[in-house]
């Protein structure tokens, strides 16, 4: 992993807000799911974001990329990191709680570690990152109960959906790198929720039914919540973390999330999470820091004389 940038208070602060952001949407998805269908949160999600962020690329005077080879690379980004992950994770929470989703989302730094460091030659799997991602591996199947692998119960296979989403995740990643690294962050951002919209639009439409705003007043505010403050605002502040901290320290951000959104569960829906739930995030979490490295290094340094 590349050296860490040390992190001022207010990119700590900005990672904090981005975290809440984030753990936040498991909320505002539970609550518009009561009403809409799962590839209609998603197609609300990535259409009026992608709206939101090139309005922000005009106000910035960026262009836009006329290469079909982009466009492209943009329609796969979209499949990988936004209609596959979101429709997975949108499906898991009718099954599972929202904090336990969340736990499972962390599962995404995991994968791309794994992922990354098969795939590129800077990126090699050190002992420290083989030791953290088997921390991290344990953590996700203490969370998901031992007896829930081998079962295959609506609870059970939501769970493994969660996990599945996060792989679709670091896939996602490791196809940015390779694609799409010269890009300006916003147009990126723009061009790969246009290429998701592009496929999950239509998808909704013929599985969900037509797009309605004719719904409870709760749906419209996680709809706007999901859309513009959780996609659309939260990828604008993570470009800011990511240029103050650094991407090392954004690997932070996985540990954040889950404590607001298991707040958020238990005070506003009134969920309760089992102990091997929680046990397995402070395996995941373990894992994370081992692979972060800091946290060793720190305790194996020699004092100063």
């Amino acid at each position: 992993m590349r050296e860490q940038k040390t992190i001022s208070a207010r990119a700590w602060g900005e990672l904090f807000l981005l975290a809440a952001i984030w753990g936040g949407i498991f909320l505002a998805n539970r609550i518009a799911l009561d009403t809409i269908g799962v590839f209609t949160l998603v197609a609300h999600r990535t259409l009026w974001a992608a709206f939101v962020l090139w309005l922000m690329v005009a106000i910035k005077g960026q262009s836009v990329p006329r290469s079909l080879k982009i466009w492209c690379a943009f329609l796969v980004m979209g499949i990988l990191n936004n209609v596959v992950p979101f429709s997975l994770l949108n499906w898991a929470q009718l099954h599972i709680e929202s904090g336990l989703t969340s736990i499972f989302n962390a599962t995404t730094a995991i994968f791309t570690v794994l992922i990354a460091g098969l795939v590129f030659a800077d990126e090699q799997l050190t002992t420290r990152k083989v030791l953290g991602l088997g921390l991290g591996f344990l953590g996700v199947c203490t969370a998901i109960g031992l007896n829930n692998l081998l079962s295959f119960d609506p609870r059970s296979i939501a769970q493994m959906a969660a996990v599945a989403a996060t792989l679709s995740y670091a896939l996602a990643a490791v196809w940015a790198r390779k694609t799409m690294s010269g890009l300006v962050p916003h147009v990126a951002a723009a061009g790969m929720l246009t290429g998701a919209s592009i496929i999950v639009v239509p998808l909704a439409w013929a599985l969900d039914g037509p797009m309605t705003f004719d719904l409870p007043l709760s749906a419209l505010v996680a709809i706007f919540y999901c859309a513009i403050i959780a996609t659309a605002g939260a990828y604008l502040l993570y470009y800011r973390v990511l240029a103050m901290a650094g991407s090392g320290n954004l690997l932070l951000v996985t540990l954040l999330i889950p404590p607001f959104a298991i707040v958020l569960g238990a005070v506003v829906l009134g969920e309760t999470l089992t102990p091997q739930a929680f046990a397995g995030f402070g395996l995941l979490a373990l894992g994370l820091l081992v692979i972060d490295g800091r946290v060793m290094r720190r305790l194996t340094r020699k004092p100063a004389i």
